[in-house]
């Protein structure tokens, strides 16, 4: 009990900190990130270790993580889908490649020259890929964001979720051949993509089938908070009795989820589900983002040296010019093209997922492992902030959001 009252005493402590610095102009995520840091395990230790550990903590964000992915399920309408087409597969496939091979590129050239082994390289890249949808889906949610980037950057969320899954633990367990440590066998990549979306549609079609039938808020969130419950303890079923060895994605089953209903009943309809379940999605993102925010140590900010710089301007011009030519190719709208890259640079909650699994890998070279989590631990305080401010810089330059 005094664990939860904790944890909500710091979720209070972010949601006000969150009014006060969107009241200089900036997106209260910010807020949330530094509350969680402030009273995270590495400074005053109101949220410990200990209780981030716990299995009703892990339990709660599992559920969150599950809940805020409807947000991005809802934007999977298969007929407005078809009208992106090639160009938002290219776009997608330009950034994220482009900043694994980018980011792969410029660390191999370093390293050959400093003598340090040419495939820790690639796990940069495959680590620098992967994007954090929750902050970018934050601000568009607290300022309404509306237009061709936002509309582009939903979808492109969950596409980039899953290049990543495939990249990074494709590019560990070659690694592993190479070092003693364990991995992910490649043969395990395609289940943990298409077992999240299984999952979600198992639950997602009999929750779709009877919103079209039921209405009114209650019942409605009634079978929305079965539907998400029921997919995130099938996901937990799965994860801890069959498939113990890895960590299937609880985002994606929310956006599975809510993709199936949301191609089964009517857009009207739709927007009413949006607008009861926007209170329960807020929640979940405010304690999304205080969880990203708690495990980074801003001593590191202080020790950072020339690779954790050297991985955030790669990674970001990566993201950006991948994006911009991608979008560009594809003759995709103009604000598109010069600020979607923008909003794909926070981070560090997959960074530090993936760091931490590759680190398992180089467990028998240490000091391998010692410049990768120094690197991305570092970085990945640096760049959320960064990265936080930028993200609502593409929306406000695009024109999706009003300037305060």
């Amino acid at each position: 009990m005094i664990q939860l009252l904790r944890w909500l005493v710091v979720l209070v402590l972010a949601a006000l900190t969150g009014k006060l610095v969107s009241r200089i102009k900036l997106p209260s995520i910010l807020g949330w990130l530094i509350i969680g840091m402030i009273f995270g395990p590495h400074a005053l230790g109101l949220m410990p270790q200990t209780v981030m550990d716990t299995v009703w903590y892990k339990t709660v964000i599992m559920w969150m993580q599950c809940a805020f992915g409807l947000m991005l399920g809802t934007e999977l309408m298969w007929k407005e889908l078809k009208s992106y087409g090639k160009g938002l597969i290219v776009t997608t496939l330009a950034q994220s490649l482009g900043t694994f091979f980018f980011v792969t590129l410029i660390f191999a050239i370093v390293f050959l020259a400093a003598d340090v082994p040419f495939y820790l390289a690639f796990i940069f890249g495959g680590i620098a890929l992967a994007t954090a949808p929750a902050p970018a889906l934050s601000i568009v949610n607290e300022f309404h964001a509306k237009g061709p980037v936002t509309n582009t950057l939903l979808p492109m969320a969950v596409l980039d979720d899953i290049v990543a899954i495939i990249v990074f633990f494709t590019v560990n367990s070659v690694v592993a051949s190479s070092v003693s440590g364990g991995s992910v066998p490649l043969y395990m990549i395609p289940v943990m993509v298409l077992l999240p979306v299984i999952i979600g549609l198992v639950t997602g079609l009999p929750a779709g089938w009877i919103l079209k039938r039921v209405g009114g808020r209650v019942q409605t969130l009634a079978v929305l908070l079965v539907g998400i419950t029921l997919a995130a303890g099938f996901g937990w079923l799965i994860n801890t009795k069959l498939l113990s060895g890895i960590a299937l994605n609880y985002m994606l089953m929310g956006v599975s989820f809510s993709a199936a209903f949301t191609n089964m009943v009517g857009k009207e309809r739709l927007e009413e589900i949006t607008d009861y379940f926007h209170p329960i999605l807020a929640v979940s993102l405010l304690a999304a983002i205080v969880d990203l925010g708690a495990p980074l140590n801003y001593h590191l900010i202080l020790g950072a040296g020339f690779y954790t710089f050297l991985y955030i301007g790669a990674r970001g011009a990566g993201k950006y010019f991948g994006a911009r030519f991608g979008a560009k190719a594809m003759k995709m709208p103009g604000t598109v093209q010069k600020y979607l890259g923008l909003t794909l640079l926070p981070h560090s909650g997959v960074s530090l997922v993936f760091t931490g699994i590759a680190c398992v890998t180089l467990a028998s070279r240490p000091e391998l492992a010692g410049i990768l989590q120094g690197t991305i631990a570092a970085s990945a305080v640096i760049n959320e902030i960064i990265a936080v401010v930028a993200a609502k810089k593409g929306f406000e330059l695009a024109g999706e959001i009003e300037k305060r």
